[in-house]
């Protein structure tokens, strides 16, 4: 198992992992967190060199994938970097990239009853008005769990605020601070049910957050 306590911080910069060969070639992955070799509760880093590709396999408790660069395809099209899309348990397919892509995925983590397929291009999204400076692209929702991507303009400041629920965060570009370090574009920050923090940018920075989906102590 890895990082598998969900009553823990876990902070991860990914830029600091060496990619491990998947059972694919030309398929290659940075685990952050898994619960098994290749099966079950899995948040990795995936890269498919260019003409890589997955045999066909359906999803246990769903798929969730944001795609990094390159281009991410299956027999339902090709989704370029920037794209979000969700595969809910019964949705099958035989992922491949003909010239190469990165990508985050998080495998069997839906939550019971979620079942909607999500597919979402971020550069044609509606972005919303959030607190603050801060823009906000909804991504999901279900139960006490949602998805969003958040833009923080240069110097943006945010209140000391708490997680019911947890907190995950992954940094696409720019630079995410709070109190209890500084998160590179590439890190991964899990905060535990009720964790708290005061977070703020230098630069121009875009997050992946998602909240409420953690369990409690």
């Amino acid at each position: 198992m890895l990082n598998m306590d969900f009553e823990s911080s876990v902070v991860i910069d990914s830029n600091q992992l060496d990619w491990i060969a998947s059972p694919r070639p030309g398929v290659w992955r940075k685990p952050l967190a898994r619960e098994e070799a290749e099966r079950g509760h899995a948040t990795s880093i995936v890269r498919y060199d260019a003409g890589a590709s997955f045999s066909e396999h359906g999803h246990p408790l769903g798929e969730e994938i944001l795609v990094l660069d390159g281009v991410f395809s299956d027999a339902t099209g090709d989704y370029a970097a920037g794209t979000y899309f969700r595969n809910p348990e019964g949705f099958r397919h035989a992922p491949f990239s003909e010239s190469g892509c990165v990508i985050l995925v998080k495998l069997h983590q839906f939550q019971l009853g979620d079942d909607a397929h999500v597919t979402i291009e971020i550069d044609t999204a509606d972005w919303k008005i959030g607190q603050g400076n801060l823009k906000v692209l909804p991504l999901h929702a279900y139960g006490s769990e949602s998805v969003a991507l958040v833009h923080w303009p240069a110097g943006e400041k945010f209140h000391r605020h708490v997680h019911p629920g947890g907190e995950e965060i992954f940094v696409i570009k720019g630079e995410f601070i709070d109190e209890h370090g500084r998160y590179p574009a590439g890190s991964w920050i899990r905060r535990p049910h009720m964790s708290q923090h005061r977070p703020y940018v230098e630069a121009e920075t875009l997050l992946w957050v998602k909240v409420g989906h953690l369990p409690a102590k």
